[in-house]
């Protein structure tokens, strides 16, 4: 699905100030893309991913999903935190079965699905486990498929992991890039150049006040790609040269 920002402003108040973070920003995001948005902390990459989420509502201007404004969330666009956000109470197995039931899925091919998935990202042994007892890596496992499950549209990423350790990391942006043909587009924030252009089908990049995009940047390059590719090095000296 396209989705386009148009003339989009977002202003937080404190006290008697008044915080643009976004400041009439306009870009498209086009159909079967994975695209990174990639800057600073603080450069607005997380507040326009909340606002096409539709968990924030602009102060002004509007985002449009194939020209209908976004007016709050839908099952069309997923969304995966930072956090790993699961339910501490329900076990690894009924997280992601809580993603079928709110849609009215509860049969016993649902649960098959469920189980299907969590074999897919090597969780089948962990099922009646609670996030406590997991790892980062495992809980973030967890929160991807809850979130697939479903086949959004549009998946929505904040940094899913910028907590891991490098080799959990590296793994997970592996399976994420195996699960690419069943979405439309990809949204993933980071501040990370590697993982942009590991990932990346175009990479966004943002500057540091008002969410300007000083460069919108294709990698034409297949999957899977080797993270010491010397096209992938140059593309991120050039990179460098915005941040």
């Amino acid at each position: 699905m396209t989705i386009e920002v148009k003339n989009l402003t977002k202003t937080f108040k404190n006290n008697e100030e008044e915080n643009k973070v976004l400041d009439n920003l306009n870009i498209t995001f086009e159909d079967n893309k994975f695209i990174c948005l990639l800057g600073h902390s603080g450069c607005g990459k997380t507040t326009l991913l909340r606002l096409i989420g539709g968990l924030d509502k602009p102060t002004s201007g509007e985002i449009l999903q194939d020209g209908k404004p976004i007016k709050g969330p839908s099952t069309d666009r997923g969304f995966i935190f930072q956090q790993y956000s699961l339910f501490p109470w329900m076990t690894v197995f009924d997280n992601v079965m809580f993603s079928l039931k709110v849609r009215g899925d509860n049969d016993e091919e649902s649960r098959r699905r469920v189980e299907a998935y969590l074999q897919g990202v090597g969780l089948e042994d962990s099922k009646n486990l609670y996030p406590y007892q997991l790892s980062g890596g495992m809980q973030q496992r967890v929160a991807l498929i809850r979130t697939m499950i479903n086949h959004p549209n549009t998946v929505l990423m904040d940094e899913p992991f910028s907590a891991l350790d490098m080799l959990t990391k590296h793994d997970l942006q592996e399976k994420l890039l195996d699960s690419l043909g069943k979405y439309n587009t990809i949204l993933f924030v980071t501040h990370d150049v590697s993982e942009a252009t590991f990932l990346a089908d175009q990479i966004v990049v943002m500057g540091r006040h008002g969410g300007e995009v000083k460069d919108v940047i294709d990698i034409d390059m297949p999957h899977p790609r080797k993270r010491n590719d010397p096209k992938l090095l140059a593309i991120q000296d050039k990179i460098s040269e915005y941040l």
